[in-house]
């Protein structure tokens, strides 16, 4: 009896993490998707680059993303978060593109991005790993990266964005590992969460990228 009931807990476990992972993955294409649109969008109207006030409100969209993760509010300011994050970003890209060497590099950012994402978050689901011991590494990370970027703001450092921009991509894609796991072994259970984890890395990396290739070839 004990051993149907924990059979039965263990398929139930089983059907709920496949459920968060199959929304997770469609939730995160159909944004990735509006994100681009929307980053088309921009680079069509030749849209100014903002600064930081699109970060600004995307940091209190996520506030109340968080708030609303379990309502159907929380998908439809998942769209508003990254297509706004989507729209930001098309002003840089289309400075990348006005520069010699432009549509390779942004392209050249696209590929290696989908090829990060699709690599670590694949290895993760086949292996079944558990990466939850990294969480506390990432952490520190990211609160290093933060402090650096302050630092930037004030000092001129040679060579530091780039050294921020490679530190990114390192955390970013230890996160993509820590997302999926924590997925699969159940310590994410909301899909609106999860998509928002995992887009953030992917737009991070791929926003690191064109700097580090854009210095590369000079531009």
């Amino acid at each position: 009896m004990a051993d149907a009931q924990f059979l039965a807990d263990r398929q139930s476990a089983v059907v709920s993490t496949n459920k968060v992972l199959r929304n997770t993955y469609l939730l995160l294409s159909m944004t990735l998707l509006f994100s681009a649109a929307m980053a088309g969008v921009a680079m069509a109207i030749n849209a100014p680059y903002l600064g930081w006030m699109p970060l600004i409100a995307a940091f209190a969209l996520l506030f109340v993303i968080s708030k609303m993760r379990n309502s159907v509010w929380g998908i439809v300011l998942v769209f508003a978060f990254t297509g706004l994050l989507g729209f930001s970003i098309g002003p840089v890209v289309n400075m990348y593109m006005q520069t010699a060497a432009g549509t390779q590099t942004v392209v050249t950012a696209l590929t290696l991005t989908g090829m990060i994402f699709l690599s670590l978050s694949g290895y993760a689901l086949v292996s079944k790993k558990d990466f939850s011991f990294m969480g506390g590494f990432l952490m520190t990370g990211l609160w290093v990266v933060i402090g650096a970027i302050v630092l930037s703001l004030f000092f001129q450092i040679p060579g530091l964005q780039l050294a921020i921009s490679a530190a990114i991509i390192m955390i970013m894609s230890g996160l993509i590992l820590y997302d999926t796991s924590q997925i699969i072994n159940g310590g994410e259970t909301n899909y609106i969460m999860a998509t928002v984890s995992l887009y953030l890395s992917i737009y991070n990396i791929f926003q690191s990228l064109l700097i580090l290739i854009g210095f590369s070839s000079s531009d």
